[in-house]
């Protein structure tokens, strides 16, 4: 068989992903969590979590089934994140996954062991290599490892037969990404989007509604932040200069990196962060700066004069995904549990509990019984319009990953 050796991860990469473990979405809390990012660990082929014997070609390989043993084993074994599911006041139960069992008999052994994608990738990794059951039914990575584990061929392919509301409730922001069209192997467990957010009285009158305004306004010098992911602060620019950060070209990120280089050569930019630009916004050190959703739903709620702005020009919104691994002994039970959190109930349930995008429409009513708050946080359902302007940042090679994260640590002083 042929091996797959992955392109080595250059100094920059390496940075952005110590940048992430330590501060960025990889440090972040149940409600401010993103993971690590793409430009930090594997979306470059690297880390050597992937190299190594035996690692088949990506362009060779689908995903491999094996005998279902869903009717007569009724379990499934489902990796998460840690607190990344409802539980109740003792936090020794989890009434959804209890509300599931009870229903289907199936038992879920629920655990809580990924803290991290590339340490995760790290565990599975050798028994997908070799074609071997992980243990697991069911596991939620971030966008571009999912992207990753489905181009290595590593994921089976979903059975839309057991998932009729997945299919019918899926938002239509999450339908379609390009590592996963159609979502025929992956479903997102749950959306993290990058907005604007500002402190009022710091901006004692300016307004701030754009990427622009955060860029241009000489009273704002010095108390600008954008976000040391690069995704995330390069994205939300592109779309402000009118770019599709679905769709760029090379010549589209270099005008994006200009366009911040000039902010950050005349002062205006006053530093590029991980979440800890939660403590600048609160205290008004920072005016205005690019933030994470779940961040500004907690800031909010501690702080008055914190708030967030959509832009005209769109924002970035990733995801977290559920995915059936190679040689999983219960996939259609998985499904069913996938399935089972595309009703508007169980879903209304969870996103009570963890604040993030909940990718299940029709949940509104259903989450207004619980928490109207939460109901009417567009960070937690968005509007039609508001689903209208998100964006997702596309899939990238491991050249351009490379060139880019290289160009970004210039921009940042990384």
């Amino acid at each position: 068989m042929q091996q797959y050796e992955p392109d080595p991860l250059s100094r920059a990469q390496l940075a952005a992903m110590r940048r992430s473990l330590r501060n960025g979405r990889a440090a972040l809390t149940r409600r401010s969590l993103l993971r690590a990012s793409a430009g930090g660990a594997l979306a470059a082929g690297g880390l050597g979590a992937l190299s190594g014997c035996g690692i088949p070609p990506a362009s060779k390989t689908q995903g491999v089934s094996s005998e279902d043993h869903s009717a007569k084993e009724k379990e499934i074994n489902f990796s998460n994140w840690t607190e990344y599911m409802d539980v109740d006041e003792s936090e020794k139960h989890h009434p959804t996954l209890d509300a599931f069992t009870k229903r289907t008999g199936i038992k879920v052994k629920y655990t809580e062991d990924i803290n991290d994608n590339v340490e995760f990738f790290g565990k599975i990794k050798p028994q997908l290599a070799a074609g071997q059951d992980t243990g697991r039914d069911l596991i939620c990575v971030t966008d571009w490892l999912a992207a990753r584990l489905i181009r290595f061929g590593w994921v089976q392919k979903l059975d839309p037969s057991n998932l009729p509301h997945a299919y019918a409730n899926l938002s239509s922001q999450f339908r379609s990404p390009d590592w996963d069209p159609g979502r025929a192997y992956s479903y997102p467990w749950t959306g993290i989007s990058t907005v604007i957010a500002f402190n009022k009285k710091a901006l004692d009158g300016e307004k701030v509604s754009s990427v622009s305004d955060m860029l241009d306004n000489p009273k704002l010098k010095g108390r600008v932040g954008f976000l040391s992911e690069m995704r995330d602060s390069i994205g939300m620019t592109m779309l402000d200069m009118g770019k599709d950060p679905g769709k760029f070209t090379d010549d589209d990120f270099d005008a994006t990196v200009a366009r911040l280089q000039k902010a950050v050569d005349k002062g205006q930019i006053r530093r590029f962060t991980g979440n800890d630009y939660t403590s600048d916004l609160t205290k008004g050190d920072l005016a205005a700066c690019l933030a994470w959703a779940g961040d500004v739903v907690q800031l909010k709620a501690d702080n008055p004069d914190v708030d967030f702005v959509i832009p005209d020009s769109g924002y970035l919104t990733s995801t977290d995904n559920l995915l059936v691994p190679n040689k999983a002994r219960h996939k259609t039970n998985a499904e069913r549990l996938i399935d089972y959190y595309y009703e508007p109930g169980p879903a209304a349930q969870l996103a009570a509990y963890i604040n993030y995008v909940c990718p299940v429409d029709g949940v509104r009513a259903e989450l207004a019984k619980i928490d109207e708050d939460a109901a009417n946080n567009p960070l937690i359902i968005p509007d039609k319009a508001m689903a209208a302007k998100s964006n997702a940042f596309r899939s990238l090679t491991p050249k351009e990953e490379t060139a880019y994260e290289e160009k970004f640590a210039k921009l940042t002083g990384a």
